[in-house]
């Protein structure tokens, strides 16, 4: 069993510029928005393209709410090998560039294949921005205040996701209520608004792209490509040129020529970097499979087996982001003092609760405000702890020279679990009902919790470096 015990946080003081080091993270951030955004307009735009698209099998409108995942899969996948190559910076901006892209041909799309092709693509981008975002952040910043601003990313997500669900709710808030399918299939709502939730992401995700060309590039992917005096450069801008000096110094202590030159992904089946691997694969995986995105996801069939209507779905869905980002500032204030190690434990046993009551309300058909308050308590608890945290951990846990590689394989993970829970949320909930698919969710928080407490050590205050020879060597 891993203890909670550390050793002294990182020796690297300095004079921050912190102006500096937020600007450059909110804007690398920026990704974690597009990610939140891109991935839940489908909720909101699902009751409308779902009846213009004429899909009435659970297998297509699981595919219709997953494919995009496959894209994910695709562009973490390419992250860490690309990455590692041209940079951390050069990739985020071919991610930017394939949202705008992305969101106009959704907006375009006039049948169900075409819309599947450019949600896929969509979901390139996505899984490109999901592991380069977090993964820049903690390479430029201090270790005193990596957990804040990697966090930020999450805040980021939890913002887009927020702002696509007003967004859906201000155009289709004149639904009349009680519409009917036919109704709403017909309508400008069911023909022409749900392209405008799709069409209006192009427009963060244009100022994400242009924001990119103003940050620099990552300092310890420069120095590991033997471009310290760069990274030297960077890190005076962040640090003073004392901390730049000590930083680089530090950095190069972990990177040897040859794994310079010949980093492959075999490297981290070696016998120091499998058991660091498997941590952030699981931790990745579980993130997903606590369940909490079906409520992003299909908030429209678990709000309905409640009792609401559609009307009262989509206000309920924009209380859930609003929440969503309210907890998430607890996880600001609060990874870098308390820690990683005690949010996760606090999530994944607080959900494994609130699941359980869910469950038993759905048994008993119970409707109404309970569920809803319920539904809104599970993202708070979720939003305050493995949303951002696991981000953190994952992103802070690899050595420099395979990071790019390591990252790539955990946020590869991340969405696969993403999709199988995604795809398999609509037949479980047919075959166990709401009630059995939700205690199967705690079931597995449950799990969570026992696989954190016995194997996640803490990381707070440590540099990256530090971390390698506590995990590593």
């Amino acid at each position: 069993m891993i203890t909670n015990t550390s050793k002294p946080s990182s020796n690297l003081k300095a004079d921050y510029n912190l102006g500096y080091v937020w600007l450059i993270s909110v804007v690398a951030a920026m990704g974690g928005l597009l990610f939140g955004w891109d991935w839940v307009v489908i909720g909101g735009a699902k009751p409308f393209f779902q009846r213009y698209f004429e899909l009435t099998s659970e297998a297509q409108i699981g595919w219709a709410n997953s494919c995009a995942l496959i894209g994910c899969l695709f562009g973490s996948l390419m992250a860490g090998a690309l990455s590692d190559k041209f940079g951390r910076k050069r990739l985020l901006m071919l991610a930017a560039l394939l949202f705008v892209v992305t969101s106009l041909g959704n907006a375009l799309a006039n049948n169900f294949t075409i819309f599947i092709a450019w949600r896929i693509l969509g979901g390139v981008g996505i899984g490109l921005a999901s592991g380069l975002s977090p993964m820049y952040i903690s390479e430029v910043a201090p270790a005193q205040m990596r957990g804040k601003l990697v966090s930020i990313n999450q805040l980021t997500i939890v913002v887009g996701i927020l702002a696509a669900q007003v967004v859906n709710w201000c155009l289709v808030r004149n639904l009349p209520a009680g519409a009917t399918d036919e109704f709403i299939k017909t309508s400008w709502f069911g023909q022409q608004g749900w392209r405008w939730m799709f069409g209006l992401t192009a427009v963060p995700s244009l100022l994400f792209l242009l924001g990119m060309f103003f940050v620099p590039e990552s300092p310890r992917w420069l120095a590991k490509n033997g471009k310290s005096v760069q990274a030297k450069s960077i890190l005076e801008k962040i640090g003073g040129a004392n901390y730049a000096h000590a930083a680089v110094a530090e950095i190069n202590t972990t990177l040897s020529k040859e794994e310079i030159q010949h980093v492959r992904f075999a490297d981290l089946l070696q016998p120091g970097l499998r058991k660091v691997l498997a941590l952030g694969v699981v931790l990745a995986v579980f993130q997903q499979w606590c369940g909490i995105n079906v409520i992003f996801n299909y908030a429209e069939e678990i709000f309905r087996s409640a009792g609401y209507d559609i009307s009262s779905v989509l206000s309920n869905i924009a209380w859930t982001g609003s929440v969503n980002m309210a907890f998430t500032f607890v996880a600001l204030g609060t990874v870098d003092r308390l820690g990683r190690r005690p949010l996760m434990l606090f999530g994944a046993a607080g959900l494994a609760v609130i699941y359980g009551a869910m469950g038993l309300c759905y048994a008993n058909a119970v409707q109404g405000l309970p569920v809803l308050l319920l539904v809104l308590a599970a993202i708070a608890c979720y939003s305050m702890s493995l949303a951002p945290v696991t981000w953190v951990v994952i992103s802070e846990i690899f050595p420099n020279r395979i990071r790019g590689a390591a990252m790539s394989v955990a946020v590869s993970a991340l969405w696969i679990a993403c999709f199988i829970l995604t795809f398999t949320f609509p037949i479980l909930n047919k075959q166990l009902g709401s009630s059995g698919t939700f205690w199967l969710y705690g079931a597995i928080c449950v799990l969570g919790f026992f696989f954190i407490f016995l194997k996640l050590p803490e990381t707070k205050g440590k540099t990256l470096e530090q971390l390698e020879k506590d995990l590593v060597d």
